[in-house]
């Protein structure tokens, strides 16, 4: 069956950017000049996706805004002459049909994508969060796509990794490795520890998720934070003895917004490689490196240049 949904999460509260996060969907700060959501959208529909499902919660209207037509933005803008900028912003809510689905009490990502599940046909679908992204030639999402049509059952997005930190950040697949890339899942751990992971294959983001594994969504035990974890479904699966997959994506790199860090990276990164400021971003940066503001203050105040 052809994949033509996807649900992308986006109820987190994004504690991790407070304050600015208290009114402002984490999902929607800026990468370069767009938000972090976008970037996640525009990889699903490159791999023919016409249907997004959102899981959004409380505060997450923006999000809804963002991916809409905007009659008093476009009509100045039209008025204006500024027919590239108008394209732009039509093209955003022409990207898919938007289903936006709140949830009400936050349940872990199993439980997100339930919610998001309910409001979709019993068909596989492409799931990742709404966070973070990859850049990536085939994008992402055609390459797990590709996959399923392949193998016809989930597929897990990763990336390789002996960075023992990762190993309290993300899942963990061990398996057998079938071709070049590709696992053939025997065991999922969720956050094994740092330095425990017992494998190389990092379950980071974007997956495809089939009816059946949506099934073992009732069948698990919650964590011990009452949250149901989609590993947690995933293992279940595997250890009934069904097919997984996960699979490193390939000739791209990824992006996790997840974190202040990371975010700025992310930010210098894409930036470096925009058309308007790459050149004017990389001489800054270069004469940055000679200045004293790389250096941090004993007293940590503010350096003044």
């Amino acid at each position: 069956m052809k994949i033509t949904k996807a649900i992308i999460l986006a109820a987190g509260y994004g504690t991790r950017f407070l304050p600015i996060t208290k009114a402002m969907p984490k999902e929607m700060l800026p990468v370069v000049d767009k938000p972090v959501i976008q970037y996640a959208v525009e990889d699903v529909v490159s791999a023919g996706i016409k249907d997004i499902v959102l899981v959004t919660s409380a505060q997450k209207r923006p999000l809804e805004d963002h991916f809409d037509h905007t009659f008093e933005l476009e009509t100045v803008l039209e008025k204006g002459g500024k027919v590239n900028e108008l394209e732009q912003v039509r093209a955003i809510a022409n990207l898919a049909n938007f289903i936006y689905v709140r949830q009400k009490k936050i349940k872990g990502t199993m439980g997100a994508f339930s919610y998001g599940y309910k409001a979709m046909p019993n068909e596989p679908f492409v799931a990742t969060w709404g966070d973070d992204f990859f850049v990536a030639s085939p994008t992402r999402s055609q390459q797990l796509v590709a996959a399923y049509e392949k193998y016809g059952a989930p597929i897990l997005g990763c990336v390789r990794t002996t960075n023992p930190e990762h190993g309290s950040r993300y899942a963990f697949a061990e398996g057998d490795e079938i071709e070049p890339g590709v696992l053939r899942v025997r065991r999922i751990i969720e956050k094994p520890g740092t330095g425990q992971a017992g494998s190389e294959y990092a379950c980071v983001s974007g997956f495809v998720f089939t009816p059946e594994l949506m099934t073992y969504a009732d069948k698990i035990e919650p964590m011990k934070n009452g949250e149901y974890g989609y590993s947690d479904a995933v293992a279940a699966m595997v250890a009934d003895g069904k097919p997984v997959y996960a699979m490193t994506i390939q000739n791209g790199r990824y992006y996790d917004c997840g974190n202040k860090l990371d975010y700025i990276k992310t930010n210098i990164e894409l930036a470096l490689q925009h058309p308007e400021m790459r050149e004017e971003l990389s001489a800054y940066l270069r004469d940055l490196t000679k200045t004293e503001l790389l250096k941090v203050a004993p007293d940590h105040a503010k350096v003044v240049i």
